[in-house]
Parts: C-alpha cells; structure tokens; sequence
C-alpha cells in the first residue's frame, strides 16, 4: 500500500512513514501511537519515566505487525531531545511526523503555586514542545516534508481554576504553533495544534465524581472523550491534512465553541 492512498473506503494509510510520539506511555499519547501504527507507520514510543506502560505499548504495537520502537528521555532537556530524534533518524533514516505530546499539570491556584511549579508544567508542556520540534525541523526542512502536531487543550482557550501554568503552556503551544506554520510552509511541512476537551485518562480520574459530573452536563455531547477520539484526529492530520496548517482542532464535545 503506498502511503497517501487509501482501501477503497476512505481510510488513508500511513505506510512508509515515520512518526515520533513524545509522552506516549499512556493516555492520550498512547492511544495516538496506536492509532498511527494502526494506519501503518513505523512508530517511535517516548516516555520519561513510565517503563511498564510504555513497554506494553510496544508489545501491542508490534503484534500487529508495525514497526516500533522504545526511546526513553526527557523533553526539558535539550540534549534529551536531540538526542531522542537522531534516535530515530538513525535507525529509520527519515522522520515524518511528530507528536509533541508530552505533558502534565500540578493542579494549585496561583496564590499558592511555588516558583517551581510554575516552571515544571511550563518546561514539560511548552518548553518541551520546543525542543523537539526544533530538533525534528532540519530532517523534514531537508527532506521537504513534515507534519508537526501539538497537543494543547481546552484549558488554553477558556483557562481553569487553579491551572494558570498548564493554561500558559498550552495557550502558548497554539501562538507557537501558528507562527511554526508560518515559517516552514514553504518546506511541506505543516504544523497543528490539537485542544481536547476533558478525556477519560489517569489525571481525570483523580477528580470527584460530584465534579466530574458537572462537568460532563456542561458538554454538549454529554460525555467524556476518549482518548482515542483524539487519536483520530491526530491520524487525520497526519495522513488527510496535507492543505491544513496553522490550526486548532478542537475536540471537546462543543464545551468550547
């Protein structure tokens, strides 16, 4: 199957391509792996510290028969980027998407948030995002094709009580985005951003249940995402996106029109 061409039904696949998930251990990241090995590209798996997880992804990735792999590394760290993408470029030769989707939060108002909880969620979520991507950027410049996708959130268009840093960070991924777009157009790559709505993850599953129910009334659709509703968006800008770039794909139920 030649990438680009679908089965007859609308499916395009990702054969031949290469593709790097940062923070793909679990939740959202793990589903977005999946997906695009689903879709038949060879996937790099990313994590920081959650081995375990990360390991089995892997296994369940190669049962289905796409080729992967297990990097692990921290995106605040400079070398650590570069290093996880020549990874990658060193074993497969080419790198043609990439997931910067690494993240996390440390719920805590402002008034009593610590300097360096404030750093953290911005080094992770925005200064990690940075880095990866400007270490991906001279391979696909070079080979005249990329797609960059970011993982932002509702929480960045509309804020959150007691996440102003996770809110910064992922406002700030968006602005990023578009001026990224901006400037590598002219090479074929193209550069999104995604904003989920609350989804069914581990961090969801910390919030009472009294608070999650009102939250769910107040979306549309009336439930939760799934990770892999945002898989699925993130597959279509990888293999269907080819004329989008600079954009923000809101998948959040209608909570944030």
């Amino acid at each position: 199957m030649k990438n680009g061409h679908g089965d007859g039904f609308g499916y395009v696949h990702l054969d031949g391509k290469v593709a790097l998930v940062t923070g793909a251990a679990r939740g959202i990241g793990r589903a977005i792996a999946m997906e695009l090995a689903c879709r038949g590209a060879a996937v790099a798996v990313n994590y920081r510290s959650s081995k375990e997880h990360a390991e089995s992804l892997v296994e369940q990735i190669e049962k289905i028969g796409a080729a992967c792999m297990l990097i692990q590394g921290d995106v605040t760290s400079q070398e650590d980027a570069r290093r996880i993408v020549q990874t990658v470029l060193d074993a497969w030769k080419h790198l043609d998407i990439l997931v910067n989707n690494a993240g996390v939060t440390r719920d805590k108002s402002l008034r009593k948030m610590a300097d360096d909880e404030w750093a953290d969620v911005i080094n992770v979520n925005l200064q990690g995002t940075y880095y990866c991507t400007s270490a991906a950027l001279p391979a696909m410049m070079e080979q005249r094709f990329g797609r960059i996708i970011n993982i932002s959130s509702y929480v960045g268009q509309e804020g959150n009580l007691g996440r102003a840093h996770y809110a910064a960070s992922r406002g700030g991924i968006v602005a990023f985005t578009k001026s990224l777009a901006m400037e590598v157009a002219k090479y074929n790559i193209t550069a999104n951003a995604i904003a989920p709505g609350f989804t069914q993850t581990e961090m969801l599953a910390k919030v009472p249940a009294n608070v999650l129910e009102q939250i769910r009334v107040k979306i549309p659709l009336q439930r939760f995402a799934q990770p892999e509703d945002v898989a699925k968006a993130a597959a279509f800008l990888a293999a269907e996106g080819d004329y989008i770039t600079g954009q923000q794909l809101n998948v959040n139920g209608g909570l944030y029109m």
